[in-house]
């Protein structure tokens, strides 16, 4: 492969990304053209009940994906490349089960209405406590670190979280009720303003993301190598971690815990794009953004006028294809 073949790939997949964004702002419950579209994205009119349609409901929810989406695929190819496994997945390993419970006790305590920009802060914090414990039960025992252990840890540990999370709902009834669709990872319902306090975590860590691609990279050649090249790797990899938490806890705190995006796209975009995480993680947050896009198109249309909750199509897709991976790696 050519070294420029990548970027015609990344290319390709930005103007796609770009099709199918603007499909979804013409679709819905009335199909506006893109003409239309394009007039009140740059003629933005508040007088105008159509503007305030493509702007306040269409472009908040499309942005909403499109954010999350790229959250959970940066996040799984940093995963991945910190644990070297292709089976590594926020939501399998932990980070968005701590994510969850951290934001259920954070509104039980009566403090999201009143903070809204801690939130994505208060998810990653319970992201990275979680997987943190994932990592320090793995590592127990005379054979160490191993991948079976480190799925076992983090799938005991995120039922856990979940059984912590039922229980302060049901003693919470208010609570419950205005996290229940949240909980199934639902994109409606958002704001500006959340949208924004969610902004600033997500780029902090794509950056230190970023920062951190070449020393991951030589950190796939193995330790010994890495260390040679020069790579600190207790740094290195808490960096990374803290990059992940941050990226699951955002997802989590705009849209609740939505699985399978971070185990799909990093495998989609090395297989068919590059290795070369330099590329591959901008690659697999524009792959997350467009296939969460298509996900939440399909849950609104599929059972209209009945909405699914976006991660239950992730879901429903996502589940069959790790059991077939894992089938394949275990093999």
């Amino acid at each position: 492969m050519t070294a420029a073949r990548p970027l015609y790939r990344l290319a390709l997949l930005l103007l796609l990304l770009a099709g199918v964004a603007l499909l979804s702002l013409s679709g819905g419950t009335r199909f506006i053209p893109p003409a239309r579209i394009l007039q009140a994205l740059l003629h933005f009119n508040p007088q105008d009940f159509t503007d305030r349609i493509i702007v306040d409901l269409r472009l908040l929810h499309l942005g909403s994906a499109c954010l999350v989406g790229a959250a959970l695929g940066v996040a799984g190819q940093l995963l991945q490349a910190v644990i070297r496994n292709p089976l590594g997945e926020p939501h399998i390993l932990g980070l968005n089960a701590g994510a969850a419970l951290a934001v259920v006790i954070f509104t039980a305590c009566g403090l999201s209405a009143t903070a809204t920009s801690l939130r994505p802060l208060v998810a990653a914090t319970g992201a990275g406590m979680l997987f943190s414990l994932v990592m320090l039960f793995s590592c127990a025992g005379r054979c160490g670190l191993t991948l079976v252990k480190v799925m076992l840890c983090g799938v005991t540990l995120s039922a856990f979280a979940a059984s912590l999370t039922a229980t302060v709902l049901l003693l919470d009834e208010q609570t419950l009720q205005s996290v229940s669709s949240w909980l199934a990872g639902d994109l409606s319902g958002l704001s500006w303003p959340a949208l924004r306090a969610a902004l600033w975590p997500f780029s902090l860590a794509v950056v230190l993301a970023l920062w951190l691609s070449p020393a991951l990279n030589a950190l796939q050649l193995g330790d010994a190598l890495a260390v040679g090249m020069g790579v600190r790797l207790q740094q290195t990899r808490i960096i990374a971690i803290a990059a992940v938490a941050l990226l699951s806890g955002t997802a989590v705190a705009l849209a609740g815990p939505i699985g399978f995006i971070g185990l799909v796209v990093p495998n989609l975009i090395r297989r068919l794009i590059t290795r070369d995480l330099r590329l591959a993680l901008p690659c697999s947050a524009l792959g997350g953004a467009l296939i969460l896009i298509l996900a939440d198109s399909a849950a609104r249309t599929m059972l209209a006028p009945q909405d699914i909750a976006t991660g239950v199509m992730t879901a429903v897709v996502g589940a069959p294809v790790f059991i077939i991976m894992a089938a394949r790696y275990f093999k």
